[in-house]
């Protein structure tokens, strides 16, 4: 699973999407939100949605940080007028942020609009996952610093493959107002929460109002393999990078890649001036390899952290090669040093290695001038579907272009490559 967050529009709207379906039309939640972005003609904005002048509003900005309030960045029960000038005031000025993981710079360009629900009693609600279980959390004492009171929490362990809509919420619950009704919308939200691939679901503050409860403050995080799957019910979802952080061009395109297929394309620019780059294949190796050059004492020259995974073709194995090759080869090491690309991975279920080596190689052999400029040695290891095809391919490649290859296969360890090539570079 690889949790990516979404903002907190876009969990909202996904919620009031679905609620309904598997709360057999119970439960609805509001539906009147606006994004308001850099681009955003706030005068087309009113005409679009006139509800924004004939109601009470909040405004906060929406990307990816919480502590809203207690960092000056909440706008509640405020008129039209007053949620304008407050988003004028704050759009595309850089602010810093104090959050319990420390303080964080960045520039504001996303606020979300929404209408003001005037309440009285606030809970706390999240659903979370790990490898065994789903676990419901739930807490009468909503909108504080929920790590203060969590021995007011109560929890609810689902383990996996359990049906979601037979889980029993209302014998777990506190005595409370209304509690049929705030079991009933639990019930309903957590099969939300599986059927649209949830990784992280958090309201605190959620309220109860008019029968029914209301989300306020919302966090939420997607399990983005399941993106190609979901497309219908997710619709067009944006995975934004967190607060702070700015994508590079080359990372944006990507990006764009990887939205469009349902293989897994991920690349984070870690040093430009690296002399370590990693092509790697499949998630949890992207890790390990990463975590190897760093435990081998050469962090400060891992230069990127990504992967290529489930069964990309070989058009788009050669684009995401293309883009690491061009990063790597734009200048040498000023002290004249080789670089090194590992091109590893785990052995694969059914990712088919020969192809995916086609996309790489026409990679290489188009960066062959480049790759010698820069003293760029290779070494490759990989397991699974046409592997030998696969290395032996790369194998008269290093041949024919003159560039240092190694080649292994499934019986040498996975990260055996990394001291490999890091014992030839010091």
């Amino acid at each position: 699973m690889a949790k990516k967050g979404i903002r907190e529009y876009d969990a909202k709207r996904l919620i009031n999407n679905a609620l309904p379906e598997y709360s057999g039309g119970r439960f609805h939640t509001d539906d009147r939100l606006v994004l308001v972005t850099p681009k955003t003609d706030l005068d087309q904005l009113l005409q679009e949605n006139p509800w924004l002048n004939e109601t009470k509003l909040v405004v906060k900005p929406d990307q990816l940080f919480g502590k809203r309030g207690k960092n000056n960045l909440l706008l509640v029960n405020a008129t039209l007028p007053e949620v304008r000038a407050w988003i004028e005031e704050r759009m595309n000025k850089e602010v810093a942020i104090v959050q319990t993981t420390g303080e964080t710079t960045g520039v504001l360009t996303h606020f979300l609009i929404e209408p003001f629900v005037p309440h009285e009693e606030e809970y706390y609600l999240a659903f979370t996952s790990n490898a065994d279980a789903d676990i419901i959390h739930f807490s009468l004492r909503g909108g504080v610093d929920i790590e203060e009171v969590w021995d007011s929490v109560v929890t609810i362990e689902v383990p996996i493959l359990t049906d979601p809509a037979s889980v029993d919420v209302t014998s777990h619950l506190p005595e409370m107002h209304e509690k049929e009704t705030v079991a009933a919308f639990i019930s309903a939200l957590y099969q939300v929460y599986c059927e649209y691939y949830f990784a992280y679901l958090e309201f605190n503050p959620i309220a109860f109002h008019g029968g029914t409860l209301v989300p306020l403050d919302t966090v939420a995080k997607l399990d983005d393999t399941a993106a190609f799957q979901c497309a219908g019910k997710w619709g067009k979802i944006e995975f934004p990078k967190a607060f702070g952080s700015i994508s590079t061009p080359e990372e944006a395109y990507i990006a764009a890649l990887d939205e469009k297929t349902g293989a897994s394309l991920k690349l984070t620019l870690l040093n430009p001036e690296g002399r370590v780059w990693n092509l790697v294949a499949g998630g949890g190796a992207s890790v390990i390899y990463a975590d190897t050059v760093v435990d081998l004492g050469y962090g400060e020259d891992l230069a990127n952290y990504g992967e290529y995974s489930g069964n990309p073709t070989t058009e788009q194995t050669y684009e995401y090669t293309k883009t690491i090759l061009d990063l790597m080869t734009r200048q040498p090491d000023p002290q004249g040093r080789p670089k090194f690309l590992l091109i590893g991975g785990g052995i694969a279920n059914f990712t088919d290695v020969a192809k995916t080596f086609t996309g790489i190689i026409k990679a290489l052999e188009d960066y062959k001038e480049k790759l010698h400029e820069n003293n760029v040695k290779i070494y490759v290891r990989r397991g699974g579907p046409n592997y030998k095809e696969g290395l032996e391919n790369m194998r008269r490649l290093g041949e024919r272009i003159g560039i240092p290859l190694q080649v292994f296969g499934p019986e040498t360890h996975m990260t055996r490559i990394v001291s490999l090539a890091l014992e030839e570079g010091k």
